[in-house]
């Protein structure tokens, strides 16, 4: 789990709103309501319980936007078995703009997200707590795998299967459709990283909804935000640039997280000589033409992937960073293309066995390929 931030410009009227203060007890109570939106409301002493009083050791994510913790749940029935969740704990400074009505919409907004590569809002609770003041936390599912970029940097973990990582690439751009195309209203990331990709225990991947932000989809979609913090790795150039975001944006760091799943680099990595820290700037010296492109490829999947895939994979990934935002592909698109990318390397795959050759680096015959 990483940087839950609320939705700051969601749900705003045309006309400016004013800081509101804390809400009161009573005006929190509204959010009873949501029991008859199918979400659950738990009690602040509920989560303290589910997570130990929000003990340290179970802490699994922290950010500007608060802290994220693993907790176990009670059923609401008291029947079933007990239910391990993320509790998300907000920061006051991402909520302190909205009164309980926003707070009550956004969630609501929340609980309609229903994809399966979306994570699923489970409940909340939103109170006064003596010690801490107001408190609004989300309860969302648990991903017993944990994030995409765990897997993918962090060397103690065991490397992800080639197979695995087309998996997670398609269905982590179905995910991004369905924000961009499928949902009522048209939901944008910001700045889309490997974190943002949480894994079940089949390695089945789900977005943090935790990024989204929102507008209606008619008229201009372009808005200008505030300045970001520690994504630049991932940001659009425009967006850097400028402030201007758009779902294009997302198309682009897209395109960035299929080249870290490709070589296992981080999109930006200080531990590297300067001339290799960018990975953007890095690839372009081994295009997906030639045959030296083999190389930015993650040694830890030692040959055991489709060579031919892989450069597909790779001019996919040139396509969503285009300098020029309208010649990005929609996720749509990308969503299609990763699925024939991925007919072809199960072809490859299977002619390979069929064969009885080695089970080392799949290559399907290429042409066109140049030679350095």
């Amino acid at each position: 789990m990483k940087c839950f931030q609320c939705f700051k410009d969601k749900f705003r009227s045309k006309e400016q709103r004013s800081c509101s203060s804390a809400a009161s007890p009573h005006s929190i109570s509204e959010l009873g309501e949501a029991k008859a939106q199918n979400l659950r409301v738990f009690s602040f002493s509920e989560l303290k319980q589910a997570t130990r009083n929000f003990h340290p050791g179970l802490k699994i994510g922290e950010g500007s936007f608060g802290s994220v913790y693993k907790g176990t749940i009670k059923p609401a029935d008291g029947k079933a078995e007990p239910l391990v969740v993320a509790v998300k704990m907000l920061n006051w400074k991402s909520y302190h703009y909205q009164g309980p009505k926003e707070w009550s919409d956004e969630v609501q907004s929340l609980r309609d997200l229903k994809h399966p590569n979306v994570i699923k809002l489970i409940g909340l609770s939103a109170v006064v707590d003596g010690e801490r003041g107001e408190q609004r936390l989300l309860v969302c599912e648990f991903m017993r795998k944990g994030s995409l970029a765990n897997h993918l940097f962090n060397q103690a973990s065991p490397a992800l299967p080639w197979n695995t990582r087309l998996q997670i690439m398609h269905g982590a751009a179905q995910g991004l459709a369905y924000l961009h195309e499928g949902f009522r209203v048209q939901l944008i990331q910001r700045c889309f990283k490997t974190s943002d990709v949480l894994l079940d225990e089949k390695f089945n991947a789900k977005l943090s909804f935790g990024f989204v932000r929102e507008w209606p989809m008619e008229g201009d979609t372009r808005v200008i935000t505030r300045a970001m913090g520690g994504t630049y790795g991932y940001a659009a150039p425009e967006y850097v640039a400028t402030g201007t975001l758009t779902y294009k944006c997302d198309v682009w760091s897209f395109g960035v997280v299929l080249y870290e799943i490709l070589s296992g680099r981080r999109s930006i990595d200080v531990n590297c000589p300067i001339s290799e820290r960018s990975l953007l700037e890095w690839v372009k010296r081994f295009p997906a033409n030639r045959k030296r492109f083999r190389f930015i490829m993650d040694p830890r999947l030692e040959n055991q992937y489709s060579i031919g895939a892989a450069r597909e994979i790779a001019k996919l990934a040139d396509a969503c960073l285009s300098r020029i935002p309208e010649e990005r592909p929609e996720m749509s698109e990308v969503v299609e293309r990763l699925e024939h990318i991925i007919h072809v390397s199960e072809e490859e795959t299977a002619e390979k066995m069929k064969n009885g050759a080695e089970a080392s680096e799949i290559e399907a015959p290429e042409t066109n390929l140049q030679v350095e």
